[in-house]
């Protein structure tokens, strides 16, 4: 297959050319995409631009908009991490620092159910007015 070092050399150069390419593609296009100042013509014509000229598309692009992948790739993940606390808040439930209000009126209802009896009503209004 090989016939010497020197050809050896070159197709594992090759190779490593190749899979830089792949990585290139896939963070460039995740940048396109995630760009929201470009219409869809603009991105069809960035994307078209580096699959048929490999090497100059990913130059020219990273020359022409280098400057702002970092601030796009920060800003999603910010709006990741905000929708992402949300989230957190929402299936949370109320929280457990709950005004002393909250809590002594929670702890009625359930005297008012019979879930819990009058001495344990008065333990839990006694917690909640200590905190």
């Amino acid at each position: 297959m090989f016939n010497d070092n020197g050809s050896f050399l070159l197709a594992l150069l090759e190779f490593f050319l190749f899979f830089a390419w792949i990585m290139c593609l896939f963070w460039i296009f995740g940048d396109i995409f995630r760009s929201r100042d470009l219409g869809g013509g603009a991105k069809t014509f960035w994307v078209i631009f580096v699959i048929l000229i490999p090497w100059l598309g990913i130059l020219v692009y990273l020359i022409a908009r280098g400057k702002g992948m970092h601030e796009r790739q920060l800003e999603q993940m910010k709006e990741v991490q905000k929708a992402q606390a949300e989230y957190i808040k929402s299936v949370a439930g109320p929280s457990a620092g709950a005004n002393a209000a909250d809590q002594i009126a929670s702890a009625k209802s359930l005297l008012d159910s019979g879930a819990i009896n009058k001495a344990e009503f008065d333990k839990l209004k006694a917690k909640a007015l200590a905190a």
